[in-house]
C-alpha cells in the first residue's frame, strides 16, 4: 500500500529529516552525557517498571514494528566504539560481492585493538574480511575493507556521514570506520537502533552479527579463526544477534537482538554502560517476564 520508505515514516522507525539548517550538525547543539547508575520510567511500565541498568543511554525497540518500549537518553550523543562497525559493514555489503580479493594496504600496521594481524600484500575475501570485522571485531579488517571501498580512509569517512544522513541518523557522525575516540565519533541509541534495523536487512550482515564463530584462509593458505565478542550470543537465552564495543570514552557499549517470550525480536542499544552484560541480564529477564 505504502512505499517502503513512507511506511518506515508513518511506523517511527525513520525521522522526518527536518528542522536543521543546511550544514548545520544536530550533533554540536547537544550535551553529551555523563553514566547514570537508575534507568529512567519505561514508557512499558508493566515490563520494565524499576529496571535498573548502569548504562547511560538505553533503547529497547520493537524490531517488527519499530515501536519504543524503553528509552533512557536515547537521543544524546555519546561515542559509541565499534558499534561504529554496523555502518561500515553497511557500506561494504551494499557496493560489493562477498567473492571479491581485497589485497590488505599497508596502512593495517598500527592500528591497534583488536586485530586478526593482516599483513600488506595478503588477500582476502571481502566475505571474510566482513566475518573478521563483524565476529572478531577486528580494526584491521575494517581498515582493509574502507580502503578497498573508498581508496582511502579520509574518503570512506565522508561516505559513512553522507549514508547517515541519507538514512535519516540526524544525530551521527563518524571520523573513523573504526570506532576509536574522537571528537565528533559520536552517535545516539536511537540511530543505532535505526541502522541496525536497516542494516539487518541484508543477510551477509545479520548472518556474521549472529554467528559464535568462524575459520578462513587468506589467498596463499593462512588460516585465521575468530570467535564472536558477544558474550551473551547463544550461551544466554534469546540473544541471537549482536555486536559490542569498549573504548576509554565510550566505555562499555553492546547491541543485542534478543528473542522474547512473545517470539518477537526486539533490538537493545547500550551505550556506556559501567557492566553491559549485567545489564543486558536484566534486561532478558524483563523481556521474559
Amino acid at each position: 500500500m505504502y512505499s517502503p520508505i513512507l511506511s518506515l515514516l508513518l511506523m517511527g522507525v525513520l525521522p522526518f529529516q527536518g528542522g536543521t539548517s543546511p550544514g548545520e550538525s544536530p550533533i554540536g547543539r547537544v550535551r553529551i552525557a555523563p553514566p547514570a547508575p537508575t534507568a529512567s520510567v519505561s514508557p512499558d511500565g508493566r515490563v520494565f517498571s524499576g529496571l535498573q541498568l548502569s548504562a547511560s543511554g538505553v533503547l529497547i525497540i520493537d524490531h517488527q514494528s519499530g515501536q519504543s518500549l524503553f528509552a533512557k537518553e536515547d537521543r544524546t550523543p555519546r561515542p559509541m566504539a565499534s558499534l561504529t562497525k554496523i555502518m561500515t559493514a553497511l557500506l561494504i555489503a551494499e557496493r560489493h560481492t562477498m567473492d571479491e580479493w581485497v589485497t590488505i594496504p599497508s596502512e593495517v600496521h598500527g592500528v591497534g585493538g583488536e586485530s586478526i594481524h593482516l599483513e600488506p600484500g595478503q588477500q582476502f575475501l571481502v566475505s571474510d574480511l566482513l566475518s573478521a570485522m563483524l565476529i572478531g571485531s577486528a580494526n584491521d579488517a575494517a581498515v582493509a575493507l574502507a580502503i578497498y571501498h573508498s581508496g582511502s580512509l579520509e574518503a570512506f569517512v565522508a561516505a559513512m556521514n553522507i549514508r547517515a544522513r541519507e538514512l535519516g541518523l540526524l544525530n551521527t557522525s563518524y571520523q573513523n570506520p573504526v570506532g576509536f575516540d574522537a571528537e565528533m565519533q559520536l552517535s545516539t541509541p536511537q540511530d543505532i537502533a535505526w541502522l541496525t534495523m536497516f542494516a539487518l536487512r541484508s543477510l551477509e550482515i545479520r548472518r556474521r552479527m549472529g554467528m559464535r564463530g568462524a575459520t578462513f584462509k587468506s589467498r596463499s593458505g593462512d588460516t585465521v579463526t575468530v570467535t564472536h565478542t558477544h558474550a551473551l550470543l547463544h550461551a544466554e537465552s534469546g540473544v541471537i544477534v549482536g555486536k559490542t564495543g569498549t573504548t576509554p570514552g565510550a566505555q562499555q557499549c553492546l547491541l543485542s537482538v534478543v528473542t522474547g517470550s512473545n517470539g518477537r525480536e526486539y533490538i537493545v542499544v547500550l551505550l556506556r554502560s559501567l557492566n553491559r552484560y549485567a545489564d543486558m541480564r536484566a534486561i532478558i529477564r524483563a523481556l521474559a517476564s
